[in-house]
């Protein structure tokens, strides 16, 4: 294990926090603590803690699951000081390792509710940050407000004192806090979604009037959202891949971590009641997040999730697999050149053709191992943020359809769970429920169009577009993702 005795006598290679932990104080809470989170915002912590004057910002991690994976998360993290180690590695296989500090403390909050609410009410604490996926901010895909009818939801509105989910702890936080006359919190979404602050906001105060009009008022009116665009390939760790990670650290890391070399984090200066010195740490602090997110949402994750879903229907287990194979590398190019970039602005002072190639140069690292199954996850999410304003311009410029419509078919064909191999994988789709499984399974091609995933364009004239997803479909079935490809 790692832990405080670990700093005094790291391996050759290995960097310990520049920083004292006994100084540390905790002044970020957040929910969800897995990879991404640790690989990201708390490496902009990490270094942010190690600059004058910003002891005060330390993290407390939250879990808000319960069972025995959760536990051993949690006891892993306790029984290591909170410490653990991050090696990142560029696509020419270089690497350098340190121990990031930033995470002082975990909370299972099934198992300690109360801990959770004192240091929501806590006025050291002043943002609330998380990482709870795409789908986590229990929007209603079809009226687009929060879903008030939610059972867990339902639960902590009649029991508001005593909450199970992030929205009626943060939400009771704040009353607590507003009670006592303190200051709120900033809440700051880390998730990959299109205006996540804005997203967060919604869910917060639809939670919040449903419980009590006034207090939603006073949060609407001190508390802030900051928008912000997250960008880092960190893939899932295998007991395989922590073995290896190490082997080569020479460290014993219960929670070892790979990410890329590469990452950015863009966030608007919104803040209620102070930040770390972000700026100084490589953070971009803007006025408006809105062409970061275009670009990379466009680009990246809309590429991530095409090489996904045919990676997992040619049976590539990794998205460098994916890329490598130069059918779907082509297909990715022709996709930038043609439907996105024409239609997209620049980030300021980013360069669209630059920034294409370090997409297909960062999904080629092999040193990721970055899973299709875990980019493909959530697809249902995924295709409404990544792929709507795409397909949408395409539709209103009576622009070539093809590619787009081979995407939505990969992604049809995908839910079967079956590549062509013979082999089988489980698709994950959290949101989905049974009747939603029926429609994504059913025999019947145009049976699919019902799926949430597909709203964003309905409205627009798009009878050849499912033509073509039908046609498409069928080649898939009958001869094969490569004779369906549009390239």
């Amino acid at each position: 294990m790692i832990t405080r005795e670990t700093l005094q006598n790291l391996p050759e290679g290995v960097a310990a926090p520049s920083y004292d932990l006994k100084d540390i104080k905790p002044g970020i809470l957040h929910f969800g603590v897995g990879n991404f989170f640790r690989a990201h915002e708390a490496y902009y912590v990490e270094k942010a803690l190690g600059l004058p004057g910003q002891h005060q910002w330390g993290i407390v991690g939250v879990g808000l699951t319960s069972g025995e994976r959760s536990k051993k998360k949690a006891d892993d993290f306790t029984s290591q000081n909170c410490l653990f180690s991050l090696t990142e590695t560029a696509p020419s296989g270089e690497s350098k390792r340190s121990v990031i500090g930033a995470l002082r403390d975990y909370i299972l909050a099934p198992e300690k509710p109360d801990a959770v609410l004192n240091l929501l009410s806590d006025p050291g604490i002043k943002i609330v940050s998380m990482t709870i996926t795409e789908g986590g901010y229990n929007i209603n895909e079809h009226t687009g407000d929060f879903d008030l009818e939610n059972d867990a939801v339902q639960r902590d509105l009649a029991n508001p004192e005593t909450p199970s989910t992030i929205f009626g702890y943060v939400v009771e936080g704040l009353r607590r806090r507003r009670d006592a006359g303190n200051r709120a919190f900033t809440i700051m979404s880390c998730d990959n979604l299109r205006h996540n602050g804005n997203v967060a906001r919604k869910a917060f105060l639809g939670f919040a009037r449903a419980r009590d009009p006034e207090l939603a008022s006073w949060i609407e009116a001190n508390a802030t959202f900051p928008n912000a665009m997250v960008d880092r390939i960190t893939p899932t760790v295998s007991p395989a891949i922590a073995e290896r990670l190490n082997r080569e650290s020479g460290l014993d890391d219960l929670l070892p971590l790979v990410a890329e070399d590469f990452t950015q984090w863009v966030i608007e200066d919104k803040f209620a009641d102070g930040r770390p010195a972000f700026e100084k740490v490589g953070v971009q602090m803007v006025e408006d997040v809105t062409d970061y997110e275009f670009m990379k949402i466009r680009m990246l994750n809309a590429s991530h999730i095409f090489l996904a879903f045919s990676g997992l229907l040619l049976g590539y287990d990794h998205i460098d697999e994916s890329i490598n194979d130069p059918d779907l590398r082509k297909l990715v190019e022709t996709y930038l050149d043609t439907d996105v970039i024409p239609t997209l602005k620049a980030a300021p002072g980013e360069d669209l053709e630059k920034y294409k190639e370090s997409v297909i140069s960062r999904f080629s690292n092999p040193a990721m191992a970055d899973q299709n199954l875990r980019i493909g996850s959530d697809g249902q999410s995924k295709v409404q943020v990544f792929w709507t304003v795409t397909i949408q311009n395409l539709l209103k410029g009576k622009l070539s359809i093809d590619r787009v419509a081979y995407g939505m078919a990969a992604y049809l064909e995908m839910l079967r769970g079956k590549n062509e191999k013979g082999g089988s994988f489980e698709p994950i789709e959290p949101t989905f429920t049974e009747e939603t499984w029926k429609i994504a399974r059913s025999d019947d091609f145009e049976a699919g169009f019902a799926l949430p995933a597909f709203d964003g364009w309905r409205k627009l004239s798009h009878e050849a577009l499912d033509a073509k997803v039908i046609e498409l479909r069928q080649i898939i079935r009958e001869k094969g993702v490569k004779a369906a490809l549009p390239i």
